[in-house]
């Protein structure tokens, strides 16, 4: 199957560029730069270039493949809520050019959008309303692209996504600790971080991509590992003080990163391995963590 990906060249992206072609699928990389380009033509891709602005040229990417899996994503968090929204674009681009051929869409979406509480679901809806989070841009356009037609298929993505190579949540939690000479956690520490390894993650995108249907998908390995057992590691490793936090002294220490160190959610991926027998195998995230990769400046 020919697969056009975006974020082909990213740390989830490309693993699952790896994935497919492991596995006998051709892949269409989606490459902003030249440094994206000599990388994909490494891994064996094809490669289109252009870039998330550029809706044409997803158009065209799309319209060369016989599947979609888009993980292209700004994580710029100073202008989150505009880029989740250029996010929807970017799924109502893609989705245009699928109507009506059953060429499946996989989009990629995040588990912190459910609600706190009980243990999440595959069919947990994400909170809505004034207060949503703005991540949620992404499967509401899913929900259109549906109703539209599309063979359109979520898959939510954990808080941590690890594994070597990771700049995401939890670099982001050891560089704030160097910064500020202590690993910090709030309160109690007692809120959950659910995970997955990345290559676990993109093995799951290729089973949904060979075997599965229009829906929603958990990457989840661990449903919820402590917050405050990721603050012991990381100053273990760095080996400065691990201190509790009010949440007035969060917002000093943490800065922006605040809301996502509060972030306490709980999520099953039972119905996904169920569906399409994925079994996650790699090191989980304390594993992960406690190893040399993650501490080397």
């Amino acid at each position: 199957m020919r697969v056009f990906v975006t974020g082909a060249t990213g740390f989830v992206g490309s693993a699952i560029v790896q994935e497919l072609i492991s596995n006998g699928h051709e892949v269409i990389g989606f490459a902003r730069s030249e440094k994206a380009v000599k990388s994909l033509i490494a891994a064996g891709a094809e490669v289109h270039k252009g870039d998330l602005e550029d809706l044409e040229s997803l158009r065209k990417g799309a319209v060369a493949a016989d599947a979609v899996i888009h993980t292209g994503f700004n994580h710029d968090f100073s202008k989150f809520k505009d880029n989740c929204e250029k996010d929807r674009r970017v799924i109502e681009a893609l989705s245009s050019v699928l109507a009506g051929s059953n060429r499946q869409l996989i989009i990629t979406s995040a588990i912190g959008i459910l609600p706190k509480g009980n243990i999440v679901t595959e069919e947990t809806m994400p909170v809505s309303g004034p207060n949503a989070n703005p991540r949620i841009a992404s499967e509401e356009a899913a929900s259109s692209t549906l109703a539209s037609g599309v063979k359109v298929s979520v898959v939510r993505l954990p808080p941590s996504v690890h594994g070597e190579g990771d700049h995401g949540f939890v670099s982001n939690l050891i560089g704030i600790a160097r910064a500020k000479g202590a690993s910090a956690f709030i309160g109690e520490g007692n809120n959950f971080w659910p995970a997955v390894h990345r290559l676990d993650a993109a093995h799951l995108f290729r089973l949904v991509l060979e075997k599965g249907s229009s829906g929603v998908y958990h990457a989840v390995a661990e449903e919820g590992v402590p917050f405050r057992e990721i603050a012991n590691v990381i100053g273990r490793r760095l080996n400065i003080p691990v201190v509790s936090k009010t949440l007035e002294e969060a917002n000093n220490h943490f800065t922006w990163f605040t809301h996502f160190a509060m972030m306490d959610i709980s999520a099953s991926s039972h119905l996904t391995q169920k569906q399409l027998g994925w079994h996650p195998t790699q090191p989980g995230l304390m594993e992960d963590l406690d190893s040399t990769h993650y501490f080397e400046i």
